[in-house]
């Protein structure tokens, strides 16, 4: 363990023995296909250099992140995987991507054009470009049409190439039959661009598979596939669990700091929601949405102390949450568990997608930077 803010009662725990273990087995899921960890957003708040080093000593061999700022921190972490960026630089940080032997997604003749005056400045050699198509996602990627310009704008610079060709699934958890179509306008466009247009080195990888396409889309597999999700022990849907054996990463811990009995029918927290049944004890645990925790499990949310499940008493707070205890003989010190395994009992990021309405990634992504990581390796 380590990098623990001892002052604070609370913390997530991230075990990088099961990113090991989940990336070992995405890895054999994929057979030949060489494995990409997407560890933007921090890791998906994991920690994006611990995620990193875990998920490349076990079998990633790309790594990915969504700005450059995210790069140059694995690179300052001594971590030299290749790094893809999966949306084009912003002109500015061009001489950081080529700096730092960051691979830019490109999809745009302007960005082509801006990379390749500063590349040759620079002096620097061949830079690789990933260019990426819009297959029907409709977020980023150039026009099908425009891949055959695009590609040969690459090569004419003299000092890029082709050294991957890309796109992303919208649907793939969802639907098989739009999936399986942006897998055939995606091949489809690929299939027209020889190799030597790469510049001399490669071919191009092709990649277009997220977590989802990887476990329920294997004809996507192709030469790489980019999984975020399921490196971090999390499924795309329920189903999958009968695909691929995947372990939690994270645990949210925290320990109560106050308990107090109050009369039947108080209404703990902010807005008084609902009244308690029977006269309880009410602990505080020291840990609120400012830390991630999300507001809307404030209706069926849950603790566990001491091996068991108590609700929340009320609204979760900025910084603390109540939880219903009733007779229960918990005292100030007990450890909380917020999400995790705490004896026989389990409670799961996807228990606050549900009450959330809302989606594992996000959850994830929003735990807080003031909860302190500690790593277990």
């Amino acid at each position: 363990m380590g990098g623990v803010n001892v002052s604070r009662p609370s913390w997530v725990e991230v075990d990088l023995r099961a990113v090991a273990h989940n990336v070992r087995q995405l890895v054999r899921h994929v057979g030949g296909a060489a494995l990409c960890a997407v560890v933007k957003a921090d890791g998906y708040g994991h920690g994006a250099p611990q995620v990193a080093k875990a998920a490349v000593a076990n079998g990633a061999v790309w790594v990915a992140v969504a700005t450059v700022e995210e790069g140059v921190q694995l690179r300052d972490e001594g971590i030299d995987t290749p790094v893809l960026l999966l949306s084009e630089p912003p002109p500015d940080d061009h001489k950081d991507v080529i700096a730092h032997q960051i691979t830019p997604t490109v999809y745009s003749l302007a960005t082509i054009e801006q990379l390749a005056s500063t590349a040759l400045r620079l002096g620097t050699g061949y830079l690789a470009v990933h260019l990426k198509v819009d297959t029907g996602m409709h977020r980023v990627g150039a026009p099908l049409r425009m891949l055959p310009e695009l590609v040969h704008r690459v090569v004419e610079t003299g000092v890029l190439r082709v050294g991957g060709l890309w796109s992303h699934f919208s649907v793939a958890d969802s639907d098989p039959d739009y999936t399986t179509a942006q897998i055939r306008t995606y091949l489809r466009a690929v299939s027209h661009v020889p190799s030597v247009v790469t510049g001399g080195g490669p071919p191009p990888l092709r990649h277009l598979a997220n977590t989802p396409g990887a476990l329920f889309h294997p004809e996507s597999h192709l030469d790489m596939v980019r999984t975020g999700l399921g490196i971090y022990g999390l499924y795309p849907r329920p189903c999958a669990e009968e695909i691929i054996d995947l372990r939690p990463v994270m645990k949210i811990v925290s320990h109560v700091s106050h308990v107090l009995r109050h009369p039947a029918g108080s209404r703990p927290s902010y807005g008084r929601m609902r009244p308690l049944a029977d006269a309880s004890a009410v602990a505080t645990i020291p840990i609120g949405y400012a830390d991630g925790v999300p507001r809307m499990i404030s209706e069926g949310g849950e603790v566990l102390i001491g091996g068991q499940r108590f609700p929340l008493a009320g609204r979760v707070t900025m910084d603390q949450l109540l939880v219903e205890v009733g007779g229960h003989p918990v005292a100030v010190g007990d450890e909380a568990v917020l999400v995790g395994r705490q004896g026989e009992q389990l409670l799961s990021i996807d228990d606050w997608a549900r009450l959330s309405d809302t989606i594992n990634y996000e959850v994830v992504s929003r735990i807080g930077p003031r909860l302190p990581r500690r790593y277990i390796s």
